[in-house]
C-alpha cells in the first residue's frame, strides 16, 4: 500500500501479513512511516494505492469494530471518569452496556486498579493513564490488537505486567501488532517483524530468520584484568564495539575471527570468564539494514486455514 501527503511519499508499497497467535513487530526509525501505516490499517486514513484486509474484509467500519488500537499519543478524555469512558468506548465497538461494564471492571481488577473506576483521567499518573488506555484497547475483545509504543511512561514493574498481558493475548490466538523503535523489546517479544525505513520495507521475516540472515559475526567477552588488548583490536579495525563496560564487551567482527579475539584477550593478560559467538543483536541489524537499504526477500505467508479459522489480518500493497 502507498500513501502520500502532498508531495511527501510517506508509505511506498509496504506489504506484509500478520498472523493470528503471533506477535508482529512493525519497526522503523522516527519518520519511517510506521504511524502512517497503522492509520491505514485502522481505517483512520485510506491508502492511495493497495488495500488493507482483516479476515478477508477490506478495512472499513466493520473491521474497525474488530480492532483495538493503543496509539503512541494518548486519546483519553481528561475530565471524564475512567469507568464511564471505558464503557462508552467499548460500546462504540459494538458491546452491550452490561457486557462492556463487566469487561471493563474485570480488566481494571486485573491491573489492580478497581478504585480508578470513578476517578477522572486527569487525576491519574502518566503510567496509570497508559493502563487505562490499554484497557480501552482490549475491553471489547478484538481480533487484532495494535500497540504503538505500549510501554511508554511505565516503570519496569508495570511494563512487565503489560508485557505479560500482551503475551497472553497472543497465546489466546489474537493477532498482535506491536510498533516500536526499541529493539530490545522487539527481540524479546516478537515472532515476526517488518522494518520500514523512509516509507519502504527494508527487512522482514521471523525474528529467527532475520538474525540468521546476518550470520554469527558477533562476540561477547566477559573478563577480568587488563583491557588494552581490546583497544588494540578496535584501533586496528579488527572489531567494532557494540557495547562496552568494565569487564564486558560485545564486538562485531570486522576482519578478525572469534579465535583472533580470544587469542588477543589472553595474550593481553585478560582473565576470560565467558566467551560467546552469536548473531548480532536486533539493534545492530536495524542499523545495518537502514544504512544499506537491504531488501528482505521473504514475506511471511499465511498458514493453511480450515473452515473454523478466520483468515489472518493482512496488509497488502
Amino acid at each position: 500500500m502507498t500513501k502520500r501527503y502532498g508531495q511527501t511519499l510517506a508509505v511506498d508499497g509496504v506489504s506484509f501479513t500478520a498472523e493470528p497467535g503471533r506477535l508482529f513487530g512493525l519497526l522503523g526509525p522516527n519518520g519511517a512511516g510506521k504511524s502512517s501505516t497503522i492509520r491505514m490499517i485502522t481505517y483512520i486514513t485510506t491508502p492511495d494505492a493497495g488495500a488493507v484486509t482483516l479476515g478477508g474484509v477490506e478495512a472499513g467500519p466493520e473491521t474497525q469494530r474488530r480492532m483495538g488500537y493503543l496509539p503512541e499519543e494518548r486519546g483519553l478524555y481528561k475530565k471524564m471518569k475512567v469507568g464511564e469512558q471505558l464503557v462508552y468506548l467499548a460500546q462504540l465497538k459494538g458491546m452491550e452496556r452490561v457486557a462492556a461494564e463487566r469487561s471493563v471492571r474485570a480488566w481494571l481488577d486485573r491491573f489492580g486498579a478497581s478504585e480508578w473506576y470513578g476517578k477522572a483521567v486527569d487525576e491519574l499518573s502518566k503510567g496509570m493513564q497508559q493502563k487505562v488506555q490499554f484497557v480501552s484497547t482490549v475491553a471489547h475483545d478484538p481480533d487484532l490488537c495494535i500497540f504503538d509504543e505500549p510501554f511508554s511512561g511505565l516503570d519496569p514493574i508495570n511494563a512487565d505486567v503489560l508485557q505479560e498481558t500482551i503475551v497472553e493475548l497472543r497465546e489466546r490466538g489474537k493477532t498482535v501488532l506491536f510498533a516500536s523503535h526499541r529493539m530490545e523489546q522487539v527481540e524479546r517479544l516478537c515472532d515476526d517483524l517488518c522494518l520500514i525505513s523512509q516509507g519502504r520495507v527494508v527487512l522482514r521475516g521471523t525474528v529467527t530468520e532475520v538474525k540468521a540472515r546476518y550470520g554469527r559475526d558477533t562476540v561477547t567477552v566477559e573478563f577480568g584484568g587488563a583491557d588494552g588488548w581490546l583497544d588494540r583490536l578496535v584501533g586496528g579495525g579488527a572489531v567494532r564495539v557494540l557495547t562496552r563496560a568494565a569487564g564486558r564487551a560485545e564486538l562485531r567482527l570486522a576482519g578478525a575471527s572469534p579465535n583472533d579475539v580470544l587469542a588477543a584477550a589472553l595474550a593481553g593478560g585478560a582473565d576470560v570468564t565467558q566467551f560467546g559467538v552469536h548473531a548480532p543483536p536486533l539493534t545492530e541489524i536495524f542499523r545495518t539494514a537502514v544504512a544499506e537499504g537491504v531488501q528482505g526477500s521473504r514475506v511471511v505467508s499465511s498458514p493453511t486455514l480450515d473452515a473454523e479459522t478466520a483468515p489472518p489480518p493482512r496488509v497488502a500493497g
